[in-house]
């Protein structure tokens, strides 16, 4: 077996970036993750964040202080500062000062999980008073005020319960006794303990790590279709040959009749064939061979395919080529009245050298007059 050679560097990757970092030993700010590769924050946002991390404490970071440090315009800025605050990496608060004034309190977060569970957990640890505290007291005070006697009553109610003494000889009235009233005692109701809330964890969602082997494409935009309302392009016309002749007309319905057996897609109909044979005999005269046509107006059709006959119309009518370079006369062949040698001329006579032998003989017979 092969051993890994461990020593031996890393390859740079062939596409991406590449960071090429110095140890910092001043001046650097540690900053995490959860800001700088936050997909829910915009770019505006991220560098807002990492720029008020870098700051000492008591900083301003108010929107007119950044705004006049920044090119941004306030709108901006203050946007970005809600989006912060949103995710968790910045909280304001307004706090009392000196004077009865109120001022803003603003705390950074580089971990807005943790330090929301820290705030939980100081939450719930917090001593809970029971709401039933403050009534005990006077549940307590009420055997006091039932405890009052009411001996005064009772005699009366007795003697009027009790007959008027019958004036009998040696018969004395005994006296009744009136025990008085003990006092009530009313328990008081014990305290419930309060529910001491217990703090659920924080779910933070983790990403799914994208393998490095599988390459990521980009993202495909969205398709731009215009409105109904919008102008339109004129349609171009149906091209047509400039000498039709009967076996140019054929050649192209045999075309167009046979497309369905190397293009299923554009089977035509027999009215279809009729109206779009001027189109292919005009590709035909301009020189164009028969399978060049073929792969002109069938190749890549849109999917699905619902007007096969208007595609091939819009092609026929686009994608027409130029018209063949008009072809240079040639002049025919003539023999010589005289030498009867050939040379090319549009009418017969005699060749251009005869032509001077003949003028200059007669100029010969004029000086000899």
């Amino acid at each position: 077996m092969d051993t890994q050679q461990v020593s031996a560097p890393p390859r740079a990757p062939s596409a991406g970036v590449v960071h090429i970092n110095i140890r910092l030993t001043d001046g650097y700010t540690i900053i995490s993750n959860r800001l700088s590769q936050h997909r829910g924050l915009s770019l505006l946002a991220i560098g807002l964040g990492a720029y008020i991390q870098s700051l000492p404490d008591g900083w301003r970071i108010g929107v007119k202080a950044l705004a006049a440090r920044f090119p941004e315009s306030e709108v901006r800025i203050a946007a970005a500062l809600r989006e912060l605050e949103q995710h968790g990496f910045l909280r304001r608060t307004r706090v009392r000062v000196g004077g009865g004034k109120l001022a803003t309190r603003t705390e950074s977060y580089n971990h807005p999980e943790a330090a929301a569970r820290g705030r939980e957990r100081v939450r719930a640890a917090a001593p809970v008073v029971p709401a039933v505290a403050a009534v005990a007291p006077a549940a307590a005070a009420e055997p006091v005020a039932a405890a009052v006697p009411v001996a005064a009553a009772e005699p009366a109610a007795a003697a009027a319960a009790v007959p008027a003494p019958v004036s009998l000889p040696a018969v004395e009235a005994e006296p009744v006794a009136v025990a008085a009233a003990e006092p009530v005692c009313v328990p008081a109701p014990e305290p419930v303990p309060a529910r001491v809330p217990v703090p659920e964890p924080v779910r933070v969602p983790v990403p799914d790590p994208v393998p490095a082997s599988v390459p990521v494409g980009p993202v495909p935009g969205p398709r731009l279709v215009p409105t109904p309302t919008a102008p339109r392009k004129p349609r171009l016309p149906l091209p047509a040959p400039q000498q039709p002749t009967v076996a140019l007309y054929a050649a192209a319905a045999d075309l167009l009749a046979g497309l369905s057996k190397t293009a299923p897609l554009f089977l035509l109909s027999e009215e279809d064939v009729r109206g779009l044979v001027p189109g292919v005999a005009a590709w035909l005269e301009r020189g164009a061979r028969p399978d060049a046509v073929r792969a002109a107006i069938t190749d890549d059709p849109p999917a699905p395919l619902r007007h096969p006959a208007k595609l091939l119309r819009h092609r026929l009518a686009t994608l027409l080529p130029p018209p063949l370079p008009a072809a240079v006369p040639v002049v025919p062949l003539q023999n010589c009245d005289d030498c009867d040698r050939a040379f090319r001329s549009s009418v017969p006579g005699c060749c251009r050298a005869c032509r001077d032998a003949r003028a200059y003989a007669d100029e010969s017979c004029l000086i000899s007059a």
